[in-house]
């Protein structure tokens, strides 16, 4: 028990810091976990198991001035590291390190890990459904799913680890060692909690950091990437200069046809790259491309990205809630070969709107604006596109629903988060689902 006895601290209570403290406890720590929300804003279930297990939790600005002795901070990636919360541990030089790095000390299994702007989510559960289908025992988990902790804490028989990390996990690692890592993709993103796009870069690169030459990184040909200590495998489904590509239809692995996109049920290039990163990985785990093939073309898509969710009246809809940045919103629009009505907006996350003005005048008719971003996304696509602002989600699905016109499609892609309106992008898109299965035929 490496933590015996010793005082440690984790901040935050959600699901990471949670899955962080029961890991702490079971080594035998004496854990304190801190928030700076209300207990009362705190799932209750929780709290109460925790303190059921000997573990204190301290809330509010009791949480922000704790003044205790630990040896050790384990920082939730929901935690900003320049929150009042964070800075007391920093300030007073408590060695701090993230929840992923805990849950990967804990582990003696190899680990893929899977980063990127978008795309993270698919290409982790194609992974872990390619392994198990092949006979190599995972489980899809870290920024999805069960956190790294808790699957340390189980210890269950897992031949590989298949590691969705964020950027917000990366900031902490220390000596976090994938032996595969994939990077799927770049694009500017969460600046709201970083200073620049640069300092968010340089947070998804450290997923590089630690690997060496007997470890591979899985990297998207189009994107210049320094300082990479592993082999290197690439792919892109738009140049052909990489190891995996596109051609007449089918991914091609150098000169050989590996799998021919009609025989899968994804659909867009952002999704035939996905299937390309993960077939590189499922190679650098020594697997051949026969047994690789029939558990990705198996495969279904989840919700909340381009789901197709009904026809009325001539009217497509497609839920596209996991849209939480520009790319992902471009990519769903490049993807519509339809004239588009649009509901966009959320949270506003420090960048605009305008690199998308061009592509919005191309392919959206109209658009209807939500959130406290909604505005701001008005004076940037001004004179491109029709805009006005809703004052809620199920407004904006009327309006869609008066305006859009048969053989057009409503397209939910918000392009940034919503926690101003929203629990998270699954509760968003669930609720876009639900007003538009109710509306009227």
């Amino acid at each position: 028990m490496r933590y015996k006895n010793q005082n440690i601290a984790v901040l935050g209570a959600g699901l990471s810091g949670t899955a962080a403290a029961l890991l702490l406890n079971s080594e035998g720590a004496q854990v304190t976990v801190l928030d700076s929300a209300e207990e009362k804003n705190l799932l209750k279930s929780t709290i109460d198991s925790l303190r059921a297990q000997g573990i204190r939790v301290i809330c509010r600005r009791a949480a922000d001035e704790d003044s205790s002795t630990y040896q050790l901070a384990v920082l939730s990636p929901g935690i900003d590291p320049a929150s009042r919360l964070a800075r007391n541990f920093y300030s007073r030089k408590i060695d701090v390190i993230g929840e992923l790095e805990l849950g990967w000390r804990s582990c003696e299994i190899p680990v893929i890990a899977v980063t990127g702007t978008n795309g993270k989510t698919t290409t982790t559960e194609l992974l872990a459904q390619m392994l198990n289908a092949c006979g190599q025992r995972t489980i899809a988990c870290g920024n999805i799913g069960k956190p790294l902790s808790e699957v340390a804490r189980e210890k269950k028989p897992f031949d590989v680890l298949t590691v969705e990390v964020s950027s917000f996990q990366l900031e902490t690692i220390r000596r976090f060692h994938p032996s595969i890592s994939l990077w799927l993709n770049f694009a500017p993103d969460h600046l709201d909690r970083y200073r620049s796009v640069a300092d968010y870069r340089a947070a998804k690169l450290r997923v590089f950091e630690n690997q060496t030459g007997d470890d591979v990184a899985v990297v998207n040909a189009i994107e210049k990437v320094p300082g990479i200590g592993a082999r290197t495998i690439t792919f892109s489904a738009y140049v052909d200069q990489a190891d995996f590509r596109l051609s007449e239809g089918a991914i091609v692995y150098r000169n050989d046809t590996v799998l021919r996109l009609s025989d899968t049920k994804l659909r867009g290039l952002h999704n035939i790259e996905n299937l390309m990163a993960t077939l590189a990985a499922g190679m650098a785990r020594g697997l051949s491309f026969r047994e690789m093939v029939p558990p990705l073309c198996a495969y279904e898509p989840r919700p909340h990205r381009c789901e197709f969710v009904r026809e009325l009246g001539g009217v497509g809809y497609v839920n596209d809630s996991k849209a939480t940045n520009l790319d992902a919103v471009e990519k769903a629009l490049r993807a519509q070969s339809k004239p588009v009505i649009l509901i966009a907006g959320g949270k506003d996350k420090g960048f605009t709107f305008d690199p998308l003005r061009a592509l919005v005048k191309e392919k959206v008719r109209s658009t209807i604006l939500i959130g406290e971003i909604a505005e701001s996304i008005r004076s940037s696509w001004s004179g491109a596109v029709n805009s006005e602002i809703a004052n809620s989600l199920a407004d904006a699905v009327e309006r869609a629903h008066a305006v859009a016109k048969p053989g057009e499609v409503v397209l939910f892609s918000p392009g940034t988060s919503s926690f101003d309106m929203f629990k998270s992008y699954a509760d968003r898109g669930d609720q876009f689902r639900a007003l538009v299965r109710a509306l009227p035929k």
